[in-house]
């Protein structure tokens, strides 16, 4: 794999914020995790409008759950938030 200059450098500049000048091992440990979380919101991000298109799409709660490994109640809201973002 290739990388642009500016690509490196936005790299750089996300796992400096997470390292913050402490020690190489903990400051790169601390990389790492913020990272993941960063990743983990999009991914989360994501999930929820998935969840919402295929409730709407006309999937049920129940499929929708067995399919992501969540709960009903938690599917349930998921779909109740996305419905108030598109409704304002």
């Amino acid at each position: 794999m290739s990388y642009t200059e500016a690509e490196v450098s936005a790299a750089v500049v996300r796992m400096d914020k997470y390292r913050s000048g402490l020690d190489y091992e903990i400051g790169t440990a601390l990389a790492v995790v913020g990272l993941s979380a960063e990743r983990a919101d999009k991914e989360r991000a994501i999930r929820g409008d998935m969840i919402w298109i295929a409730h709407q799409a006309g999937a049920s709660l129940r499929q929708i759950a067995e399919a992501s490994g969540l709960g009903r109640r938690t599917v349930t809201a998921i779909v109740e938030r996305a419905s108030a973002r598109t409704d304002s």
